[in-house]
C-alpha cells in the first residue's frame, strides 16, 4: 500500500476507483467496502484509494469539546488498512479552511481533478462536505457530470446489528471485547511505550511493564484485568493487563499495566502492541498486598486456561 500525506504528491496518470471516509476502527463494513473498491480496481484496470482524514474533524472543529475518544490511533488505522489489499491511501489534514469546502467542489476539486477517481463506492450512511451536506443521492446527481461510476454498499450486519465505530466505542467502554473485535478487521489493541512505575509487582512476584501511551485521543476499555496478548518487536507473549486506579494502592494512581507470563527480561523504553483477547473481571479493592496476590494467582490461571498455556 502506498501511503500519501498530499493530494499534491498522487500520480496524476493513475486512474482509481475511490472511497473516503474517517475509518476509526476498519471494521467490518469498512472491510465489505474496501473489498469491493479492490474488486472494481481488478476488474478494470484502476487503482484503489482510501481518502481518510487526519486529524479527526470532530477535534478540529470543536476544540472546547474534546470527549471523542478514536478507535485507531493514525498509525494503527494505517496498519489496519494494510492489511486490506488496499494499493492507495491519502491521509489529508483536515483544517478548518477544508471543513468549509461544499461537497461539489470536494468531489469536482480533489477526488476527480486530482486523484483522477473513474468510481466511487459508498457506505450505507456515507456523508461528506461542509456540514456533511453531501449524500448518496447528491452523489448521484453530479456523478453523471463528473464521469465517475457510483455504487454503494448495504448496511454490514453482525448477529443482527449494524456494525459502525460508534457502536464499536461503546462496547469498548463497556469492556465487551468479545464483541468488539468480532466487529473490527483485527484485535482491539493499543501501543505504548514501558516506563518505571513503583515496583510493588515485584515485590509480590507479579512484575509489570507499565505503559505509556503515545497518543491522547485513544480509547480505553473500561477498567478492570483483561487477558491479553503482546508484541515486544517481532516477539509475541501472552499475559494479563489491569487498567485502572489500583484501588488496592490507595494511591489513586491510574495506570496501564501488563504482566507478562513466563517473561523476565528488561524493557524499558521499548515500544510494545497490546491486543485484547477478553475481560476477566472488574477492578476490586483488596484489603492488603497478600489478599491481591492471591485473587492475581486465579486471574493468571483464567488467562492461561483461556490461551491453554
Amino acid at each position: 500500500m502506498k501511503i500519501y500525506n498530499s493530494i499534491e504528491e498522487f500520480p496524476s496518470d493513475v486512474a482509481t476507483v475511490i472511497t473516503t471516509g474517517t475509518f476509526d476502527g476498519v471494521h467490518a463494513g469498512h472491510k465489505v467496502v474496501i473489498d469491493r473498491l479492490n474488486e472494481i480496481a481488478y476488474k478494470k484496470g484502476l487503482q484503489s484509494l482510501v481518502f481518510t482524514l487526519n486529524p479527526h474533524p470532530r477535534h478540529v472543529l470543536y476544540p472546547e469539546d474534546q470527549q471523542l475518544k478514536l478507535i485507531h490511533t493514525i498509525d494503527e488505522k494505517i496498519n489496519a488498512l494494510k492489511n486490506t489489499g488496499l494499493q492507495n491511501l491519502v491521509v489529508f489534514k483536515f483544517t478548518k479552511e477544508f471543513s468549509r469546502t461544499n461537497s461539489v467542489h470536494f468531489v469536482r476539486d480533489i477526488l476527480v481533478n486530482k486523484l483522477n477517481m473513474k468510481h466511487m463506492v459508498v457506505g450505507f450512511d456515507h456523508h461528506f462536505g461542509r456540514n456533511r451536506e453531501g449524500t448518496f443521492e447528491n452523489l448521484s446527481e453530479i456523478s453523471h457530470f463528473y464521469d465517475f461510476k457510483l455504487e454503494q454498499i448495504k448496511p454490514q450486519n453482525i448477529e443482527e446489528v449494524t456494525v459502525s465505530s460508534t457502536k464499536i466505542r461503546h462496547a469498548i467502554l463497556k469492556g465487551d471485547i468479545i464483541k468488539t473485535n468480532k466487529y473490527l478487521s483485527s484485535n482491539f489493541s493499543l501501543t505504548g511505550v514501558v516506563v518505571r512505575g513503583n515496583g510493588i509487582g515485584q515485590k509480590i512476584n507479579f512484575p509489570t511493564a507499565n505503559i505509556n501511551l503515545n497518543d491522547k485521543w485513544k480509547i480505553l476499555p473500561k477498567n478492570g484485568v483483561y487477558a491479553v496478548k503482546v508484541s515486544i518487536g517481532k516477539e509475541k507473549r501472552f499475559g494479563m493487563l489491569n487498567i485502572g486506579v489500583r484501588p488496592s494502592i490507595d494511591d489513586n494512581f491510574f495506570s496501564i499495566e501488563v504482566h507478562l507470563f513466563d517473561f523476565n527480561e528488561n524493557i524499558y523504553d521499548m515500544e510494545i502492541t497490546i491486543e485484547f483477547i477478553r475481560r476477566i473481571r472488574d477492578e476490586k479493592k483488596f484489603p492488603n498486598l497478600e489478599s491481591l496476590k492471591e485473587r492475581l494467582i486465579l486471574d493468571e490461571k483464567d488467562c492461561r486456561d483461556l490461551f491453554k498455556i
